[in-house]
């Protein structure tokens, strides 16, 4: 069974909210680098990108993750059939001394934001790390918190969020799938 828990409009206003935050939080802009973890994190970066720029315009950095590699469930010396690809890093930037705004779709056991930064340790020392979840289910299984929520949305084990977004699926809401 799926319920539609945030529509097109309420995830537009979610979507300019924490851009709003992000602005109110930061004196100035000039350091910030947005970094979506690829695939949904990615887009959800790219549009609040957008939305930065309509309230101040002002463009912010922005790069694409893979965190492949760094994940704790697979071993890339013994691919399988049902292993992901890796698909690189979309737009590398410099951050060192930068401050880094990783966002992501859906934090729950906290292990993919675990394996973000590992990857942006390994491609250099950020000042400091914020994190923007859209959606955050709960479980966690790591000591890992969000700066910047969409939505607080508790979840049972056994439920799942769906994140949908424009470019991947058509349309920008958000299931849970029970």
């Amino acid at each position: 069974m799926e319920k539609i828990i945030i529509d097109t409009e309420q995830f537009q206003r979610t979507i300019s909210r924490i851009s709003h935050q992000i602005i109110e939080k930061h004196s100035s802009l000039d350091n910030i680098v947005l970094v979506g973890i690829k695939r949904r994190g990615a887009e959800i970066a790219e549009m609040l990108q957008v939305r930065i720029f309509e309230l101040i315009k002002i463009q912010l950095p922005i790069m694409s993750l893979d965190i492949t590699f760094y994940r704790d469930d697979i071993n890339p010396t013994t691919p399988t059939s049902e292993d992901p690809i890796y698909s690189g890093i979309d737009n590398p930037l410099n951050i060192k001394d930068k401050e880094i705004i990783l966002v992501d779709d859906v934090l729950f056991t906290g292990r993919t934001i675990r394996a973000a930064l590992d990857a942006l340790v390994d491609l250099g020392r950020a000042k400091k790390i914020e994190l923007v979840i859209f959606i955050d289910r709960g479980h966690r299984e790591l000591p890992i918190r969000a700066d910047y929520v969409g939505k607080n949305i508790p979840t049972s084990r056994s439920e799942s969020i769906q994140v949908r977004t424009l470019h991947y699926d058509g349309i920008n809401q958000v299931a849970l799938i029970q």
